[in-house]
């Protein structure tokens, strides 16, 4: 096989570590989300109070409503965090606290494809709970006659049910292939052959 040149060797060098080195342009918008979530922690306490300040003057509808209100911004939180921490440890650079005691379980085996799914579920399960407020703020919905808005609500919810369940099937089937391609290559190193990648692919 015939060698590079050593000045188009360098350039191509200098080309590959510059790309690989554009993954840190990342950083600053992770930055920013972690700014996003203080603010957002700021509107949940203001809201608490809120509730806090009204409590006795609602009913237990207007209550619930504002308490779901709450646990959908709880859960909009924990997609922030999601993204923050799995989309930098995966994207940008790996986070060394593996020994950290408060380490989250879910970054055990996080990729790309697991992140999408975790992303999906979330945005279904926020969206489930949009859902749930209206449902149970449906007399003033009918009086407003604002049943067109529940439909495409319980739509959008599906829709991102039928997301989430793509996500997975699809990459339960990438997971299998590779899994069924990585233990032919063992075996067949195991009795001493060898069997190109590409022929590994294909089965």
């Amino acid at each position: 096989m015939e060698k590079k040149p050593k000045p188009f060797k360098a350039a191509e060098n200098f080309v590959e570590e510059l790309i690989f080195a554009s993954r840190w342009l990342q950083a600053p918008v992770y930055l920013g989300l972690i700014l996003g979530t203080g603010l957002y922690v700021y509107k949940f306490f203001v809201e608490l109070y809120h509730l806090a300040a009204h409590i006795t003057e609602w009913g237990e509808i207007q209550a619930m409503l504002m308490i779901l209100g709450l646990v959908d911004m709880t859960m909009v939180m924990n997609l922030l965090i999601i993204v923050i921490i799995g989309g930098y440890s995966i994207f940008t650079s790996r986070i060394d606290f593996t020994e950290h005691e408060d380490r989250p379980h879910w970054l055990d085996h996080m990729d790309a494809g697991i992140l999408k799914i975790k992303l999906a579920t979330s945005l279904a399960s926020i969206s489930g709970v949009h859902l749930l407020r209206t449902f149970i703020d449906i007399h003033s919905e009918a009086e407003r006659g604002n049943f067109d808005s529940v439909i495409i609500e319980i739509a959008i919810h599906l829709v991102f049910i039928i997301s989430a369940l793509l996500l997975a099937w699809v990459e339960r089937i990438l997971h299998e292939s590779h899994y069924a391609a990585h233990k032919l290559e063992k075996e067949m190193k195991g009795h001493g052959g060898g069997i190109a990648h590409s022929e590994i692919s294909n089965h």
